[in-house]
């Protein structure tokens, strides 16, 4: 007897090694898939500004490297999820599934690796919620602020009409290979009761210490007074026009709230909500929101497990089952979206956060007591046959 139930503890511990190592291969590939194509879609608009900037090419290395954290933290709960449906399809049409429901084993032993696999990708969504994407989007915000802070950067593009500042236009037709400024416009509107338009031939940029200066030669200014309507032209040979308060500051005090850590989050909520403008109730949900990501990583998997294995063997295959549990992971969005309006107007309202957690698990856990069911039911008229 002991021999038989060490034989079949064996079986199931190569039964578990085997269905974690089919989960996260095609986790592997899903994973690889998806952030493929967060990343080009991303890329594709990273690339274009930052050569248009004339930046070098391990500027764009550099920015995509920072952006991929936070790439990676958004495709894994959808990754373990097609990882879990896909290999629990391959397994029930291959019939490994019956076999090991034949041998008196429940839908709840099955589900083991399957759990284990949630719980190993939910500790990696943990470290990115927790540090890597902080981190990395912190650097990269220091980074983009650092290049739109640039001259080149912000003022000049070829052709194009630029609004570097509220109410101010800028635009040039051509840059020579010398830094000249062919045909430039400059709109100033930010004066509500004077709009001034400088118009010029050629024009140059020149960094002094009291800040970049433009210094347009042979053109025309055209000053409007918006009460009496009045227009005033003024001829010029040359003109300098302090542009430093066009260009905006890298603004390094202020953090967003997916830049801070958690810690500062959570013991400097008042102190936070000060700096960023955001209630506390939405600092909360950040806070809270970094622990149910790793817990949605294991109701994902969950889900496309026992939504499938309540289904059974079918030779119609489980494309309803499939699409159930599509659905399912929808409703567990739609319950973020309902919570998430109450939340940020109460911030005693937090535990909320995880409502779409205790939901998914919920609809898990009744899955795989629905799939449990039919089993017993065969196992009763057995016995009541063997009695009769």
């Amino acid at each position: 007897m002991e021999k038989s139930s060490r034989q079949t503890g064996a079986v199931l511990a190569r039964f578990d090694r085997y269905v974690l190592s089919q989960l996260f291969v095609l986790f592997g590939f899903f994973s690889l898939v998806l952030v493929s194509v967060y990343w080009i879609n991303r890329a594709v608009i990273l690339f274009d500004r930052l050569i248009a900037d004339g930046q070098p090419a391990s500027v764009f290395l550099e920015f995509t490297a920072l952006s991929l954290p936070n790439v990676v933290r958004m495709v894994l709960p959808m990754s373990a999820f097609a990882a879990s449906v896909y290999v629990t399809n391959r397994l029930a049409s291959e019939s490994e599934l019956v076999v090991m429901q034949a041998t008196g084993y429940s839908p709840w032993r099955l589900a083991r690796p399957v759990v284990i696999f949630g719980l190993i990708v939910g500790t990696f969504m943990m470290v990115l919620t927790q540090y890597l994407v902080p981190t990395s989007l912190e650097q990269l915000r220091f980074r983009e602020n650092e290049i739109s802070g640039t001259l080149s950067a912000k003022l000049l593009r070829e052709g194009e009409f630029m609004n570097p500042s509220e109410g101010v236009t800028f635009y040039i037709r051509e840059i020579t290979p010398e830094g000249v400024l062919k045909d430039v416009f400059l709109s100033d509107r930010r004066n509500a009761d004077r709009a001034t338009t400088y118009s010029s031939v050629d024009g140059f940029l020149v960094n002094e210490p009291t800040g970049p200066k433009l210094v347009v030669v042979n053109g025309i200014a055209q000053a409007l007074n918006t009460e009496t309507r009045k227009l005033t032209k003024t001829k010029f040979t040359d003109f300098a026009y302090n542009i430093s308060d066009l260009i905006d500051a890298p603004g390094a005090l202020f953090k967003p709230l997916d830049q801070r850590s958690t810690a500062e989050l959570y013991f400097a909520t008042d102190l936070v909500s000060k700096a960023t403008a955001q209630t506390p109730g939405r600092i909360l949900e950040e806070v809270h929101g970094r622990f149910n990501q790793p817990i949605l990583c294991v109701v994902a998997a969950l889900i496309g497990f026992s939504t499938l294995l309540v289904g059974g063997f079918s030779r119609f295959g489980v494309g309803r089952q499939i699409i159930g549990a599509i659905l399912l992971l929808v409703l567990v969005k739609l319950v973020e979206s309902i919570v998430t309006d109450p939340i940020r107007a109460n911030a005693n309202l937090w535990p909320l956060v995880y409502a779409q957690s205790v939901f998914g698990l919920g609809v898990s856990i009744l899955m795989l007591r629905l799939a449990a069911r039919p089993r017993r039911r065969r196992k009763d008229a057995s016995l009541s046959e063997a009695r009769a």
